[in-house]
């Protein structure tokens, strides 16, 4: 997939992040460009709990285990600094998807993305590696012991957001 194709694929993840009500803008992080989007949801089910959903894609030349678990970590941070109103655990959660879009993806990181959310004090991320050479999209699609009440939400979301290139 080209340069132009990645350009595109992120094109409709922010039409998809905007039609969903998330606000997506551009900011630069250290020179790189990348799509945040943003939505909040509040649910009884959820223990009457606030999720504040980010969701950060950037293309990248290379991703790695090293790249995606420094950005996963780095998302997580924005997130949880950036989301406002009570703080974190205290009737409300922070959840969100780092995605990095590349045409080389090192397989260990594409299996590091499916296997498990990553979770830290009522934060989890979910993160997305987009392998566009391959036209996979891998992110984890299960139900963890931790934030369990909002994997059905997150499931759909990522569902929403994230279509498989083709």
């Amino acid at each position: 997939m080209s340069e132009e194709a990645i350009r595109n694929y992120l094109a409709g993840v922010e039409g998809r992040l905007a039609a969903d009500g998330c606000a997506p803008r551009w900011e630069d992080w250290g020179g790189v460009p990348v799509l945040v989007g943003r939505r909040a949801d509040f649910r009884l089910r959820w223990a009457a709990t606030n999720l504040h959903l980010f969701t950060v894609a950037a293309a990248v030349p290379e991703v790695s285990l090293p790249v995606v678990e420094a950005f996963t970590t780095q998302v997580l941070t924005y997130a949880r600094k950036n989301k406002g109103g009570l703080p974190v655990g205290m009737q409300t959660g922070v959840a969100s998807f780092p995605v990095l879009v590349s045409d080389r993806v090192d397989p260990a990181a594409m299996a590091w993305a499916e296997e498990k959310q990553r979770n830290q004090f009522a934060c989890f991320a979910r993160p997305v590696v987009v392998d566009s050479a391959r036209g996979h999209v891998g992110m984890y699609r299960g139900k963890p012991a931790v934030g369990r009440a909002y994997a059905a939400h997150l499931i759909e979301k990522g569902g929403r957001y994230f279509s498989p290139l083709g």
